[in-house]
C-alpha cells in the first residue's frame, strides 16, 4: 500500500472513529474555517485509489468507509519504521526503548512471557 500524507491519514482516522461517512459529513466534522468540499472529496478519492477506503453508492452520492483496520495500519506502519530506521531488527527497537528508559521492566517481562507463549503455541 502507498504511503499516506498527513491530511490523508487525518481523514482516514475520521473513518476509524466514526465509521461510514459522506464527504459532506467529513467537511462538517472540521472546525471553521472548514476545508472546501472538493478538497475533502479529492483526499477521499485518493485514499480509495490507494486502497484504504471503499464506497457504496446511494443514488448519486457515495458513502465511504475504511477498508483497512486501524490496527492493521499500525502494524504495517511499524514494520516500515523498523525496516527503515532499525535495519529490520525489533531487538534494536526494544533496546532503544530500554536505553531511553521508556519501557518499564514489568512490560519487558510481560513481553517475554508473550513471546514464550507464542513460541509454545507454534510448537504444539
Amino acid at each position: 500500500m502507498e504511503k499516506l500524507t498527513a491530511k490523508e491519514e487525518e481523514v482516514l482516522r475520521l473513518f476509524w472513529e466514526r465509521g461510514s461517512l459522506y464527504v459532506k459529513e467529513i467537511v462538517e466534522l472540521y472546525d471553521d474555517p472548514k476545508p472546501h468540499f472538493n478538497t475533502i472529496s479529492t483526499i477521499v478519492r485518493t485514499l480509495e485509489e490507494k486502497g484504504y477506503v471503499g464506497h457504496t453508492q446511494n443514488g448519486k452520492s457515495y458513502c465511504y468507509h475504511a477498508i483497512i483496520a486501524e490496527e492493521d495500519m499500525g502494524k504495517k506502519s511499524l514494520s516500515s519504521i523498523v525496516g527503515r530506521y532499525f535495519k529490520n531488527s525489533y531487538l534494536r527497537v526494544v533496546s532503544s526503548f530500554v536505553e531511553d528508559g521508556n519501557i518499564p521492566v514489568e512490560d519487558l517481562r510481560r513481553l517475554l512471557d508473550e513471546v514464550d507463549k507464542a513460541n509454545q503455541n507454534k510448537t504444539d
